[in-house]
This record gives C-alpha cells, structure tokens and sequence, in this order.
C-alpha cells in the first residue's frame, strides 16, 4: 500500500468516525440558530471534514502551526551545516527542470535539478563552489520541461521578484535573510468592539504622479492616519503583481512583497512604524484566485494545467480572467497556509482581509442570487474551500491570538464568523457589503424627500448577533473609474468648481451635509467595525485610475491629493475634521463595542430618527428642509443632554444654525399604565446630525 493510499484509508475512516460523533450531539452553531436545522446534516458534514483534515495534520506535524512552513523549506534555504544553499520546488509532473542565473552566466541546462518521489526537485550549491556562488541580489529563474513545453519561470516560493526596467521583463531574487530587529513587538492589535481600518494602497498613497514607496508611506501618511484617529490600517496589493492597475488582486508570487514600493526590509519597517503608532497592520490577502500569466506566475508551473488549481474550466475563474486553486489537493493547501503564515512571521502583519470569499465558497463563484437557505448548503457550495479557509482562521488564531481575520463575503455564508470548534469558519469579522450598496441605489434612484428613514436603519442594523461586521460607507470599489464615490455622486462637476471657502452653491451645501449624515449612520449603527478608504474621508474628488494606454500611462488619477483638505482654502478640510470629529466620539465612548443602537424614535414625516448608545443619544434629520424649532423627541433617560457635536457646525463646513452650548433638560410623562417616559426639545435643523451626551 503506497502513502497516498495508505492516507485515504486513514483519511476515510477518521471522517466516518468523526461524522458518526456529530450525528450523536448538536453542534452550537446550529443550537444558537433554528433556521439552521433543516441542514444540519450538511453542516455536521463539513464539520467533520475539517476536524479530520486537522487531526491528520496534528498527527503528522504536532501542530497546525508546525505544518504550516513550507517557506521555511522550498525555495532557497541555508544549510550551515553543509556550507552552502538548498534549492526546492514542488513540480510534480515536470520532466527536467534546472535553475540558472546570473551567478552561472544565465546558462539555463548547466544546473539540473533531482526529484523525489513526492514531485520535489532540489539541487545544493555548496558556497565552496566559486563558480555557483549566490551574492544578495542574485538574479535567477527555473527553466522547466513540462508538458506544455521548455519554459523559464519564477518559483511559487520566492520571497523578492523584480523587474528589470528596461525588458520589463520579470525575475526572481536571491535574497540573504537576515534578522530584523523589531522594535515595537509589544503591540497588540485592537480588540472587538474597537476597530477603526483605514484601507489604503501603498503606490497611490502620494501625492506625487507616480509610485509611491513603503518608506514614503511609513513617514508621510501612517502619521496622517494616526491624527485622524483610525488604530488599523489595511494595506491592498502588497504580494507581488504583474499588472500594476490590477490593484494587486492578481497575484503572481505569494510570498514576495511588491518590489515596486521598496525592498522587504522596508516593508518591515513600515509595519513596525505602524505598531509604534498604535496602528495595527491588516494585509488584503488574495487566496481567491491567482493571475494566468506564464512568465510571472504560478500557471502550469510544472507544466500540466492541474498543479496549484484543477484541469479545465473548474480551475478558471472566468468573471476575474484568472486561475482558481485547488483547496482539496494537500499540497496546495500546505501552500496556501505557509503563505498564511509567512506574512503573520516574518513581516508581523496583525492579520488579513480575505479577498473574493465568495468566489472562493461556491462552484458557481457567487453569481447568483442568494435568495433561499438552500442556496448556502447545496452542490454549488465547495467544501474544499470551507476546509481550507476554516484551517486558515485556526492556524491564524493558533499562531497569533490577536490577529484579525475579515471576510469579504457578499453571499453571507452562514458560520462565516463562528468559531471553527462550534461548526463555523473562523473570521472575526465579515465585510458588510451590502451597505455601500445601498447607499449607492439609493442616492441613485430617490429623491431625497422620498427617502424611507424606517428602511435606512433596517439595512443598517439586518445582521446577526454572531456576525461581527465591518461598516463602511464606501471602499475602493466606489472609487474605481467606472463608479463614484459618494462625494462625487452627491456633488458631482461642481467639485471642481464651489469647494472654496468662499463660494455658495447649494449643491455642494447639500453633499456636505449628506456625506457627513451618511458616514456617522453607518458607523453608528452599521456593525462592530469600521473602513474608510483613503482620502474618502474628505471627499476626494478623483477617481482612481490606474496608468494604462487608455489614459497614456499617466498617474495623474493614481494618487491622493492630500493638500485639498490641508490647505486651509478649501471646504474639504470641513469634511476631514468632522471625520476625525466622528471617529473621536466613538473611540472614546466604545460605540462599535456596544452592539445594536437602540431606536428610540422615528419621525416618518420629518424624516428624524433618534437612537441610543452607551450614554450617547444620535439624532438624525434627513429632510431637506424641515427645520422645526422646539421639537420634542423621546430619550431614553431623564437627566441633562448636551451636544458634544453637530454635523452642521461651521468647523465642519456647516450653518451653526443650532446652539451647540445648549443645556437639554428632560420633562417626564406618564403614560396611561403608569409608567414614565423622557422627552427634550431642541431644534431640529434640517439635513443636520446631533450627539448629544447624557448626565445624570
């Protein structure tokens, strides 16, 4: 009996054993929640694979943490004791395959690799060996025999590519590992409850047109994120990417950070900056697909069309033009997880955004309509793909306590934020997707007078108590030519035109009112976190547009212009300052950590609503033009209020129609059982926000 069928029997009985244990007992994913057992079987089902999966995995390894170091032996390693380097790479259905470079003249069949019966190919260069001896920054590649021919390629594991400025051509680097020393290893990341991400992109972050750097980043904008008051910052298309515009969703080597944005070191740099701050370090992680392309990705690494993902079309993922893997084959789960790993080891990254869960869960990637429970738990779900991201949040969990894991799931997989040892997936979090999107349909569609106040706060607050969600009003997606932000949508041309001081248009009057209402509804009563994409906190007029032909490769839409709201002339520093304003509020009363608003009152007619958090009262007035004064609204507790802010302040670009130094006395009521009941009087100003502070 060969290993792998020696496996499968193991493999089969462990989950036969396993499954028949969980037909005996409930799994508390399903005794929290009735809708869920009609398909406790199939939940049973899925719990049983990943317990098996883990438990050969302990068995094999001791740990998860310990299997997941596949980077610590593919690639180039250091053998001490040997005095030189060992070269591995998974190809198993290769025929030949060798590595060259520039430290052998680039002679492409003068170093040939040996394969063992497992499909890896190493070969050791003993530093002795004058001819063959790697220097940091050596140059190098693989010239592979497969089936679909000989072809020079970049090795899945290595950690440094770059491309030669000239050819454009890209290359992998030898790079000589040395200790980094950390000087902010204390850090921990923020809790539940406490998570204010500013999502960011290292090469637009600039104001310059141009690339920006890791270094420029670490000393320009991680102190502009620190004044704004945000503790996370989550950084997109940091693993190595062919096509610069792609936003760094099509990767091609997992374990290389860019090198467009500066050298590892750098990277490291940044992130121990960040922790100094007290800024926690989220990595948009891309384990949803991978990029096609031969000569710098993974694509048929060794020649066949099924290595990293299955054969035909069941490894393409064809609304994204990229390739899918394969999470039920071993070694490409042992891939995936190293990669999990590796950025949480050896960079100190507090955990990742997992990018396109949804392709990742479901055969048909997602688009369908999610409109029955079926839908979550049929032949269109993939297992595999539970497994894999369910031992992912374990292992991440298991190495780091404290990192974070967020899942950008637009289907709402049921579990996705459940612990895995309850029958869930893992995440800490789940992107609540469906909020830009309905503030998009609706500045879209409605007239403002039309708005339904009872439907804005039943989308804002529809989730579950164990789905922990991250609010935001708008992401990068809205940026993106081809969409609109908010300020944008609601403001249009005239923000090239009347966003000076000085100038009156009620256009803009109305889109300043609206995008500061729009962003404190949302992270007040939107979820457990909160994301904000750079610079849309003070409504950037530009869109994001990519250097390509179309627009003769300019930069001039792929950065942010930071001194529109820091020059003092313009109205967009108002909207800056009511930002930071807002996220100062709720940090320092813990309002993400306090779970639904309560609701209090809503004024269909005047378009108020009225809600409650931890000694805060929220009063919010969409109408455009009603502006009633001494108007009653109900509280939740008899004492003093206080406005600790108002969207209409002048500071925030506003009107100060109200007196924000006014004391709001409560009267009480009684209703006609007896009990009592607390109202205050203020005026109620049009498109206006309020917090008010409660005192006893």
């Amino acid at each position: 009996m060969d290993k792998y069928t020696k496996y499968f029997c193991i493999f089969a009985t462990n989950y036969d054993k396993i499954c028949m244990e969980a037909e005996n007992r409930t799994l508390p994913i399903v005794a929290a929640d009735e809708w869920l057992r009609p398909v406790e079987e199939e939940i049973n089902r899925r719990y049983a694979m990943y317990i098996s999966r883990l438990e050969d995995i302990e068995n094999s390894s001791g740990s998860i943490v310990d299997y997941a170091n596949g980077h610590r032996y593919f690639g180039w390693q250091r053998d001490e004791a040997m005095k030189g380097w060992w070269f591995r790479e998974w190809l198993p259905e290769a025929k030949d395959v060798y590595i060259f470079g520039d430290f052998n003249h680039w002679q492409r069949t003068e170093l040939r690799l040996q394969r063992n019966k497992e499909g890896v190919w190493s070969i050791f260069l003993p530093d002795a060996m004058y001819d063959y001896r790697l220097t940091d920054g050596s140059l190098y590649k693989i010239h592979v025999h497969g089936h679909n021919g000989w072809r020079d390629r970049i090795p899945a594991y290595a950690k440094r590519v770059v491309q030669d400025e000239v050819t454009k051509n890209y290359t992998a680097q030898f790079v000589v590992e040395r200790p980094y020393e950390w000087k902010h290893d204390a850090f921990r990341a923020p809790k539940v409850g406490e998570l204010l991400i500013y999502e960011a992109h290292v090469g637009m972050a600039q104001e310059k047109e141009g690339v920006g750097t890791y270094v420029e980043f670490r000393d320009e904008i991680l102190p502009r994120i620190k004044a704004a008051g945000y503790n996370a910052v989550q950084l997109m298309a940091i693993a190595e990417h062919p096509y610069y515009g792609s936003f760094g969703y099509h990767v091609s080597s997992f374990f290389a950070p860019s090198s467009r944005f500066g050298t590892p070191d750098e990277l490291r740099s940044l992130i121990d900056r960040a922790h100094e701050l007290g800024i926690a370090v989220i990595m948009d992680l891309v384990h949803a697909h991978y990029v096609k392309n031969f000569d710098e990705g993974i694509n048929e690494l060794d020649g066949s069309d099924h290595h990293y993902s299955k054969s035909g079309d069941a490894g393409y993922q064809q609304y994204w033009d990229s390739k899918i893997f394969d999470y039920g084959k071993r070694e490409v789960e042992h891939f995936l997880l190293s990669n999990v790993k590796y950025w949480l080891e050896e960079y100190h990254f507090d955990g990742y955004r997992f990018d396109g869960v949804t392709s990742m869960l479901y055969h048909h990637r997602g688009y369908v309509d999610f409109d029955c429970r079926e839908r979550f738990f049929d032949e269109g779900v993939d297992r595999d793909a539970i497994v894999y991201l369910t031992l992912a949040n374990k292992l991440i969990h298991d190495f780091r306590s404290d990192a974070i894991s967020i899942a950008e799931d637009v289907s709402g997989m049921p579990g996705s934020c459940v612990k895995p040892e309850e029958g869930g997936i893992g995440f800490d979090y789940r992107l609540g997707m469906a909020i830009p999107d309905y503030w998009i349909k609706l500045l879209k569609e409605q007239k403002d007078e039309d708005w339904n106040i009872w439907e804005m706060w039943s989308v804002m607050t529809n989730r579950l108590p164990s789905v922990r969600t991250v609010a935001y009003a708008e992401s990068h997606d809205q940026a993106l030519v081809g969409d609109k932000t908010i300020a944008f949508r609601l403001m249009d041309k005239e923000m090239y035109f009347s966003m000076d001081r000085a100038s009156e248009n009620l256009m803009i009057d109305r889109g300043m009112a609206l995008h500061k209402m729009i962003r404190l509804m949302t992270i007040t009563t939107g979820g457990e976190a909160y994301l904000n994409f750079m610079g849309n906190e003070f409504g950037h007029p530009e869109w994001i547009d990519f250097p390509r032909a179309g627009n003769e490769w300019s930069y001039k839409h792929a950065r942010r212009q930071w001194s529109l709201s820091e020059n003092g002339f313009l109205r967009y520093s108002f909207l800056a300052e009511f930002d930071k304003a807002m996220i100062g509020v709720v940090s320092k009363y813990g309002v993400l950590g306090d779970g639904y608003p309560y609701n209090h009152m809503m004024d269909e007619v005047n378009k108020t609503m009225v809600y409650s958090h931890r000694g805060l009262l929220f009063v919010l007035n969409w109408h455009p033009t009603a502006s009633i004064p001494d108007y009653e609204l109900c509280v939740p507790w008899a004492g003093k209020y206080t406005i600790l802010f108002s969207s209409d302040e002048a500071r925030f670009g506003g009107h100060d129609r109200a007196d924000i130094t006014s004391e709001h006395f409560t009267t009480t009521h009684k209703r006609e059982d007896g009990s009592e009941y607390y109202t205050i009087n203020i005026y109620n100003t049009s498109r206006t926000a309020f917090v008010f502070k409660w005192e006893e």
